[in-house]
């Protein structure tokens, strides 16, 4: 991945100095583009050119507008090898610190779009804000997405691939015109767009490049050109929808999408109407949340492809989130108690009677395929007083809600740990001491820690594992256990595995020691969630 800047100029001389030094300093080789300037400034610019210290300036005889003069940037970097170019406006307007970020963004997703979203302050022209907003509205019609919140900012990374590919089959506008209409076009053929916040500050005596009459007219003209363009493509433009990024897609910010009121109503279904009834009841509610749960829906056709080893389809998503009712459902009919512990059999070789008669104390690690749930809520009392459940479920709380309802003994035991302090671990070790099983998600990332965490293969790609759980356990000096509950038949199959009689991570090898089990766990992980695909249920890029 090579990035360079690419600065256009025309009439801009005051700035453009201290703007190439920042672009020098983040490392960026820097193509300033003389858009027609006539002396002095034209004498001004070809001084800054330092070919030694990265710094190339190209000359164009007759100005041709912003757009030309960026297009040309993207032409002169493309051929000089580069893969993304930094876009900067030659006045001094935007904050620059926040290239860094831009930057490493760029590298996360390099296939995608980053650009600046202008956070102004009081010297902003209201006539300029008022036309910004115009220029919003109609891009939010052009793509049918609220996705990009500004397309005027002349600050962003772009992909050069994808950007060589539309100008070779498209025509731009080439000056005020280029900013938006890239955009959306790129938007159209599926480049996905980051939004970063950016500080825009209007300079005092400021030169605008900007021509009130003409430059709107040109807006205008491409406003229209970009409307009836959508409707003709209408159906391309649907298919190369690109997924929305999140930089910010951690798990826990996935909030609950069933509201109180819907968990109740499939609650009533069951009771009045058993299970058989209530699963053909909530298959229109599942197709909506399908349909609507873009992210949700992305990540469950990413993990089905992978496991199934084949592009995942529109039903087989659609299983997928169905899969996952009927887990809630039979969570919540578990707690209920209609249930009988006889559905529930122990595959040949599991610890858990073993476990059942050892007074020690141990640590269990749970996933997030299949259903332990339901283990928990048909276990005997002795056995559910022994477990002490860690988690995280302030994403769920009116699922939690209703299945307290079902059975206050749903949330027995069960410990809010958003973050492991000395005083938790503390409290563990004397629960372990009276033989207390203490459950564990392995396959979540931190709340709060979130570097806290190694990647590892997984089906054949990295994914970030937490270091917490065997941290935890290292600590503890106690077992380790692996718990899977699958369906079978019209029932459930429960495999309690011995993973480790205990963690050691010798100080010298720590990080090593620490790969070596979280590896095997996510080995272990991979072979239950290829084996039952459908039972995986985390619904969130789990390889981001």
């Amino acid at each position: 991945m090579k990035i360079c800047a690419i600065v256009p100029s025309y009439n801009h001389i005051t700035a453009i100095g201290g703007v190439i030094e920042c672009l020098k300093q983040a490392g960026l080789p820097v193509f300033v583009i003389d858009d027609g300037n006539q002396s002095p400034v034209k004498e001004k610019l070809q001084k800054l050119d330092d070919k030694a210290n990265g710094v190339f300036v190209h000359r164009l005889e007759i100005n041709g507008g912003k757009g030309a003069a960026v297009m040309k940037g993207f032409s002169l970097a493309s051929d000089a090898g580069f893969t993304h170019a930094l876009q900067v406006d030659a006045d001094g307007q935007h904050d620059l610190t926040v290239i860094p970020q831009m930057i490493a963004l760029a590298t996360r997703y390099p296939e995608a779009l980053i650009t600046g979203k202008p956070v102004y302050n009081e010297s902003m022209p209201k006539a300029r804000k008022f036309g910004r907003w115009l220029t919003h509205i109609w891009v939010w019609v052009e793509t049918l997405s609220f996705t990009i919140t500004d397309s005027m900012c002349g600050f962003r990374i772009y992909p050069l691939g994808a950007v060589q590919l539309l100008l070779a089959q498209e025509t731009l506008g080439r000056r005020m015109d280029f900013d938006p209409e890239i955009m959306v076009r790129l938007f159209w053929r599926g480049t996905s767009v980051v939004m970063v916040p950016v500080q825009v500050n209007y300079p005092p005596n400021n030169i605008s490049n900007f021509e009130t009459f003409k430059d709107n007219w040109r807006i205008t003209c491409m406003h229209t050109r970009l409307v009836f363009t959508m409707l003709l493509r209408l159906p391309s433009i649907l298919s190369h929808r690109p997924s929305k990024i999140d930089s910010g897609a951690h798990w826990a910010s996935f909030k609950e999408r069933g509201i109180l009121g819907g968990l109740k109503f499939c609650a009533l279904s069951y009771r009045l109407l058993g299970r058989r009834t209530c699963e053909y009841v909530i298959s229109p509610i599942v197709l909506y949340f399908y349909l609507t749960g873009k992210k949700q829906r992305f990540a469950s056709h990413e993990f089905l492809s992978r496991a199934l080893k084949r592009p995942a389809t529109f039903f087989d998503g659609y299983q997928h989130f169905k899969s996952f009712s009927l887990r809630m459902l039979d969570s919540f009919i578990g707690w209920l108690g209609c249930i009988p512990a006889g559905s529930i059999v122990e595959a040949p070789g599991s610890q858990l009677r073993i476990m059942a008669n050892n007074p020690r104390g141990a640590l269990i690690i749970v996933s997030h395929i299949g259903n332990v749930e339901v283990a928990r809520a048909v276990m005997d009392n002795q056995s559910r007083e022994r477990l002490i459940m860690l988690v995280h479920t302030k994403h769920a709380e009116n699922y939690q809600r209703i299945l307290r309802e079902a059975n206050p003994a749903a949330a027995m035991n069960c410990m809010q740990v958003t973050e492991m302090g000395p005083q938790t671990v503390i409290a563990l070790q004397e629960q372990l001491q009276k033989g207390a099983w203490i459950s564990m998600a392995g396959d979540r990332t931190p709340v709060v820690n979130r570097k806290h965490v190694l990647k590892v293969p997984f089906m054949g790609y990295p994914a970030s594992f937490a270091q917490g759980p065997w941290i935890l356990a290292a600590l503890l000096e106690c077992p380790v256990y692996l718990l899977f509950c699958l369906p079978q038949g019209d029932g459930y199959c429960l495999t309690m595995e011995h993973f480790a009689e205990r963690i050691e991570l010798p100080r010298e090898q720590r990080q090593a020691a620490l790969y070596d089990y979280i590896a095997r766990y996510a080995q272990r992980l991979e072979t239950y969630a290829t084996s039952q695909p459908f039972q995986w249920f985390n619904f969130f890029p789990f390889w981001d």
